[in-house]
Order: C-alpha cells, then sequence, then structure tokens
C-alpha cells in the first residue's frame, strides 16, 4: 500500500482556537498547488458520533454524502477543498473501541489480552490508512488539546506513524495561543513554550508552529519561540485574528506555509511552482466590496450557541457572496416568538429563515414565523423543521386542520400531518426501517438522497435541473394522507423522492418566494459556488428591501 503523506494538527493551551479552519485553509492552498488533498478529524470523545450529543454543547452535527453524522469541523474542510468526505474521514474513541470491541468478540485477536498499545493504538493507524489512501497529501486534526487524557491514545498512534514512516511521511503541526497581555503591553510566548514542552514529553517534537494571536508576532518573538521549542524560525507561523475567515489561505500562504509543508514532505515535484488563489480572492473582495446588504433572521431553537447553525450561518453568507451582498445576521429565538408574537420580533428584517431542530420546544415559535411570512410576503426559507413547520401553518390556517401538528410534539394530534418514518429506501436501494423503539443514534434518514422536482414550480427554476440529490437528517416526514387536502389548500409539492413516496420541497406559488424543505442544502454550499437556494432566497430578500423590484444581477 503506497502510503500517503500526512500533516497531523494538534492544539495546546486552549480549546477553540482554529484549528479545524486553519488546517482547511492549508488544505486549500496546497489544493491550490494542484494536489489532491483529502482531511479527517479525530476526536476523542467516547461517544460513537456527535449525533445523539446537545447542539448547545457541541455544536453542529455535519451529515456526509453516506450518511455519516460527523463533527462541524468536516463542514470546515468540505467548504474549503473541493473534496467530499465520508463516515472514515471523522473517527472517534468510541468509534475505535467499537471496532477493537468488536473483533475481540470475533477472537480476531486469537486470545491476546487486548491493550490500548498496540490494539487501539493499531486501530487507530488502520482507520488514518483507510481514509487518506490514494491523495497526495491528507491532513489529519487532532480534537481537544495536549494533555487531555482522552488524546492520549491519538497522540500515541501518530508518534508510531512519525516513527515508522519517517520524516519525510509525517509533519506534525501545532497550534498553540499567544496571549496579549493589555496591563503589559506584551505578547506572552511561555504558554506556546509549555504546550511544547508537553507534546515533546510524549514523544512528540513539532515542525511547525502556529502562533495564535490578536496582532502579528514580531521577529523577536519568533526567534524566541523557535529557541524554546526547537522549532526552525522560519516555521514558526503567526495566526492573527482576522476580520474574514476566507482570508487565512492567503495569510498563511504569504507566510510561506506551503512552501514549508511541501519542502518538508518532498512534495514539490508534484506540485505547482505556484498556488492560484484567484478564487479565494475573489470570495474575498466580494465580502469586502459589497454593492448590498440584506438582513436575514434565523428562528431557531439553539441560537445561543451559534455553532449548532455554523453551516446555515455559512451558506446565507455564501449566498451573498455570488451577488455581492453583505447578509447580516439576526438570531431569534423561537420561543421568543411565541412570547412576544411574529410581527413585533420579525421587524424590519428581510427574509426569515426557519432551521431544523428536534422536540416540541419552540415549535409553536416556528410555526408562528412562517404564518407571519406567508401572511406578509416576507421571504420564508425553511429547513427539515423549518418545512415542518411551514406544513402544521398551512394545514392548521389554509386547510382548516385543527390541531394539527407532527407526532413529534403531539402524539394525540387529530391532523398527525407530520409523522414517523417507518421505512424508506436509500440511496443504493436498501430497505431502511425504524419504530418509536429504535435507537437514537445513527436511526434517521440520512445522508444523500435524489429528488425530482415538479416542472413550472420556483424550485425548479432555481435549481435549472429535473433531478437533485441534497443531504437529509431527519426522523419525521411529511404525511402522505395529507397531500390533496394540502395541495387543494394552496400548498405545491415541488420536489418529491425517485420513488414518489416522499414529499421533499414544498412551496407556495402566489407568494414572493416561500420555499421549504426537508434536507439540508446548507452541507452543499461553498464559498466559492453556493448553493442555488440559498442564492435565491438572498435575492429574493434584496427584492423585499428593493420594495419589489427585479434587482440586476452582480456576479461575484
Amino acid at each position: 500500500m503506497t502510503m500517503t503523506p500526512l500533516i497531523f494538527v494538534t492544539g495546546g493551551v486552549v480549546s477553540s482556537l482554529g484549528k479545524g479552519i486553519s488546517a482547511a485553509s492549508l488544505a486549500a492552498i496546497l489544493e491550490a498547488r494542484g494536489l489532491r488533498v483529502t482531511m479527517m478529524k479525530l476526536d476523542p470523545y467516547i461517544n460513537v458520533d456527535p449525533g445523539t450529543m446537545s447542539p448547545f454543547q457541541h455544536g453542529e452535527v455535519y451529515v456526509t454524502d453516506d450518511g455519516a453524522e460527523t463533527d462541524l469541523d468536516l463542514g470546515h474542510y468540505e467548504r474549503y477543498v473541493n473534496v467530499r468526505l465520508s463516515g472514515k474521514n471523522s473517527i472517534t474513541t468510541g468509534k475505535i473501541y467499537e471496532n477493537v470491541i468488536r473483533k475481540e468478540r470475533r477472537g480476531d485477536y486469537l486470545g491476546a489480552t487486548v491493550q490500548v498499545i498496540p490494539h487501539i493504538t493499531d486501530e487507530i493507524k488502520r482507520c488514518i490508512d483507510t481514509a487518506t489512501q490514494g491523495y497526495d497529501v491528507a491532513l489529519v486534526e487532532i480534537g481537544g488539546t495536549v494533555g487531555d487524557i482522552e488524546s492520549l491514545p491519538f497522540l500515541e498512534a501518530i508518534r508510531q506513524i512519525r516513527t515508522e514512516r519517517g520524516p519525510d511521511k509525517a509533519l506534525f503541526m501545532h497550534l498553540t495561543l499567544v496571549p496579549w497581555i493589555a496591563a503589559a503591553g506584551e505578547l506572552k510566548t511561555k504558554p506556546t513554550q509549555h504546550s511544547v514542552k508537553e507534546l515533546r514529553s510524549i514523544g512528540i517534537q513539532p515542525d511547525v508552529l502556529l502562533c495564535r494571536s490578536e496582532q502579528p508576532l514580531p521577529d523577536s518573538e519568533r526567534r524566541k519561540i523557535a529557541l524554546f521549542t526547537n522549532v526552525s524560525e522560519k516555521a514558526v507561523i503567526s495566526v492573527v485574528d482576522l476580520d474574514n475567515i476566507y482570508k487565512i489561505p492567503m495569510w498563511q500562504h504569504s507566510q510561506g506555509l506551503d512552501a514549508i509543508v511541501l519542502e518538508r514532505l518532498r512534495l514539490d515535484g508534484k506540485a505547482a511552482p505556484e498556488a492560484d488563489l484567484s478564487a479565494w480572492q475573489d470570495v474575498v473582495d466580494a465580502t469586502e466590496h459589497p454593492i448590498d446588504e440584506v438582513t436575514i433572521a434565523v428562528v431557531g431553537k439553539y441560537v445561543d450557541h451559534k455553532d449548532a447553525y455554523k453551516s446555515v450561518a455559512e451558506a446565507l453568507r455564501h449566498g451573498g457572496i455570488r451577488q455581492r451582498t453583505r447578509v447580516n445576521l439576526r438570531w431569534l429565538e423561537s420561543q421568543d416568538i411565541e412570547r412576544d408574537g411574529a410581527a413585533a420580533v420579525l421587524a424590519g428584517v428581510d427574509g426569515v429563515l426557519v432551521p431544523g431542530g428536534f422536540g416540541d420546544r419552540g415549535f409553536e415559535g416556528k410555526v408562528l414565523t412562517a404564518q407571519h411570512a406567508r401572511e406578509t410576503g416576507l421571504p420564508y426559507f425553511g429547513i427539515c423543521y423549518g418545512m415542518q413547520a411551514a406544513v402544521v401553518d398551512v394545514a392548521r390556517n389554509l386547510a382548516g386542520l385543527g390541531g394539527a401538528n407532527s407526532t413529534e410534539n403531539d402524539r394525540q394530534t387529530p391532523h398527525p400531518v407530520i409523522g414517523l418514518i417507518t421505512e424508506w429506501r436509500t440511496q443504493s436501494g436498501d430497505v431502511q426501517r425504524r419504530s418509536e423503539d429504535s435507537d437514537l443514534g445513527g436511526t434517521m434518514r440520512l445522508g444523500l438522497q435524489e429528488q425530482r422536482l415538479k416542472p413550472g414550480t420556483r424550485a425548479r427554476e432555481i435549481y435549472g435541473k429535473d433531478v437533485v440529490a441534497e443531504r437529509h437528517r431527519h426522523r419525521y416526514e411529511f404525511n402522505n394522507r395529507y397531500r390533496t387536502q394540502l395541495e387543494d389548500a394552496g400548498l405545491v409539492i415541488s420536489a418529491k423522492s425517485m420513488d414518489d413516496l416522499l414529499v421533499e420541497m414544498v412551496e407556495l406559488p402566489d407568494h414572493p418566494w416561500f420555499i421549504a424543505c426537508q434536507a439540508h442544502p446548507e452541507f452543499l454550499s461553498t464559498p466559492r459556488n453556493g448553493h442555488p437556494l440559498f442564492i435565491g432566497f438572498v435575492r429574493a430578500a434584496r427584492e423585499r428591501k428593493a420594495g419589489g423590484k427585479l434587482l440586476k444581477e452582480a456576479s461575484a
């Protein structure tokens, strides 16, 4: 098996320094130099995946084409690099131990005592090889911070990989904090020194340091850090706080990070002499020189933790980038709509998006939001739970189905217009079955699935094609028993699954822009391309702001 050169990205001092975006930005530069790049995340938590974790604690669950529920960093990876990832690219301690225990039960270890070394570390190395085969280079991010007891098996595994394969096949990149102490008026390098000391104590000597700070590192501080950490001075990279995350590839490139990596991994011969970052420069130019701006309300259940809607926020901004429009987001708690009314809470916005969610808390606020948008002509975009809320509104207020609801929230509703899906066919043709007693983790309708768009609908016009594929993550569906009644009330079913059994999208034909979908299109949006639905929604918000006049398109 040909060994793919690996770049291992670790973090120290504190979490949330931006390992994922830093790694993705470097991957973008390497891709811009003509290399085939993939990325991978190793998470130290014992959950098998983040699918059952609270959005308030963990943030968004990102879904890949194959239906894997993964860490939100995979969203960063796919937004920065032209690669479609899978469940193989998101590994947790839970997955590793699950695999090892399953092998032990089968007798694969021939009666040996199963231990962290070598069995757990060997499984980690096997997973890394499986996910990174066939690429010119792969970046592997280890979650958490150095010193966490949970991450020790992963760090030991990557130490072994470096020892077994040599320095030209494995590079260690460490992200640390260099805090600015305002009272002293100084940048302090001691936390970085201690972080590297901790890393070296377990046998890992970093090759590159990414030093996160509020301002660029002076040469004197870079020399000091290099001296104390045994890292080359040119490999001490200043990672400053930037006002636009899409500037990071250019910032890293300006400091020669890609050149250092290519030299250390001996990839100079494969890579192009220069990185073509023109697409990223266009993205930055569009964000910094807008010709218009709109305010979009996001009415959700987890707005106190913005990472819960990370891909939605980015996709809205991407929709603006494609038409040189700044998208200002107003985060609103759906329970505030219930308390204060939609008209008061949504005053002054140009469009409203209702994203996914689970459970009955705040659902009535989402229904009231859909009703307000429908009645006032406010552009409305419903995603997953946002589509279900729109269907409940139409059922109650246009179709006369009093008490209509989702069985997720009211098992005794007289009109279950949204119900638990018990059987469906996957993209590969396999039949999946679920019940109320199924485990919560990994049992939803997940992953990329095709849908057929209805001719003459706004959705068909926006996509410009008859069949599209979007990623799904949900457990409840439109109840087909109510199709005719809701269509008679004015709801248009604009997309259905390929077997015609599942409703995928709905819209209102006499509304300026009212579209809701069961899938999660935000997972396929990138800053360089955007997504048709988000581009169309932002355009509708611009037209609303301009008083309904058709606006001239400004391509980014």
